[in-house]
């Protein structure tokens, strides 16, 4: 029977720094990041390694996620900043060496690969649709502030709907901050959306559609919340991950069944649109990925611009609220509708269009340009 090898690279951080970053120690946050890529053999520097290779990072530093996982597959690599060494994967052998090179007392030893961040991490971020330089920022307490907008800018992703991207960066952040000082956890966030967005139906099937949309509009702020809550303090979960995307995936089409209901409408051709439209494109975006292997929404420039507007959840709501201030909720859903049928028409058309290019060439996405 065979048993499992221990991993030989182990991880220690030189130094620390008491300023806590979205409510964590340098040092904390490192270990949680070494945990998250496979190194649970990680610790403050010592001086006497024992493991047959080192991960050595400044206890005093915040490191790019990405940054960390791509050096524990470098061995032999010096990252460099500014001309300055700040971490490296090296052998047992070499490892007091590096440690004293890390704090400016040597230099670095020969035979070392030197890397900037980025020669190690692509700026493109498919999980977050972005283009992001890596990078490795100290904390003092003069740039503990910026380092925390730092880290709450490099969780947002790029290509997402305009309320997302326009509206809600500024007030997410300043929530964020509230639940990170009152030790509310992301699940409990996700949580709260899960409520909010059972009583946007319950008050539109009822015909309070203004209090309705305002549990709505809570829910999608939340929705935006939690997620960003769960990478700056490096507390997601498998079990956060499934809650908020199966929320986001069922509650959209119950809500318009719940507003046709609420506004007495009779249009059953209208309802059929927007429901079965909605299901449609969903699948029309998971078979763009399984077919041409990238996210339909970040193909071209043309793709990320029209993800700001397609029919998705935020851009009906923002149709709805408009047409409710109006005094036309009824029309709202019909402008829905046909909001819908336009979608999935540019999604037919873009679908269309790459099954032809990808015949004579291999799809990427221009954000990787």
């Amino acid at each position: 029977m065979s048993t499992s090898q221990p991993n030989p690279l182990a991880a220690r951080w030189i130094g620390s720094s008491p300023i806590r970053i979205w409510g964590l120690p340098p040092a904390e946050r490192l270990r949680r990041t070494l945990t998250r890529v496979g190194l649970g053999d990680a610790g403050p520097w010592t001086g006497s390694p024992s493991p047959p290779a080192l991960l050595l990072l400044l206890g005093d530093h915040v490191y790019d996620d990405a940054l960390v996982a791509a050096l524990t597959k470098a061995p032999g690599t010096v990252v460099v900043v500014h001309g300055c060494p700040v971490a490296a994967h090296v052998p047992r052998e070499l490892a007091e060496h590096m440690a004293l090179a890390l704090t400016g007392d040597a230099a670095i030893p020969e035979g070392l690969a030197q890397a900037k961040p980025d020669d190690l991490v692509a700026t493109h971020r498919t999980k977050l649709r972005k283009r992001q330089p890596s990078f490795v920022l100290p904390v003092t307490a003069e740039t503990a502030r910026q380092v925390e907008d730092h880290l709450f800018a490099a969780s947002y992703k790029g290509v997402t709907d305009a309320v997302t991207k326009y509206a809600w960066p500024r007030p997410a952040k300043s929530v964020t901050r509230w639940c990170v000082a009152l030790g509310v956890s992301p699940n409990a966030v996700t949580l709260v959306s899960l409520v909010l967005a059972v009583l946007a139906i319950v008050l539109f099937y009822d015909a309070k559609l203004w209090a309705g949309l305002a549990c709505a509009w809570g829910m999608t702020f939340l929705d935006t919340v939690d997620g960003k809550l769960a990478r700056v303090t490096l507390t997601s979960s498998k079990l956060g991950d499934a809650l908020d995307h199966g929320l986001d995936l069922i509650h959209p089409p119950i809500w318009w069944w719940a507003w046709w209901a609420g506004t007495g409408s009779q249009d059953t051709i209208a309802l059929a649109v927007v429901l079965a439209g909605y299901v449609f494109l969903r699948l029309q975006e998971g078979f763009f990925l399984w077919r041409f292997g990238i996210e339909m929404h970040v193909w071209q420039r043309f793709d990320s611009r029209f993800r700001l507007v397609t029919a998705r959840r935020n851009p009906i709501l923002v149709i709805l609220t408009v047409a409710l201030a109006l005094g036309e909720p009824a029309l709202g859903f019909h402008i829905s509708a046909a909001w819908t049928l336009l979608s999935l028409a540019v999604h037919t058309a873009r679908i269309l269009k790459a099954a032809r290019t990808a015949a004579g060439q291999h799809l990427s996405s221009w954000l990787a340009a």
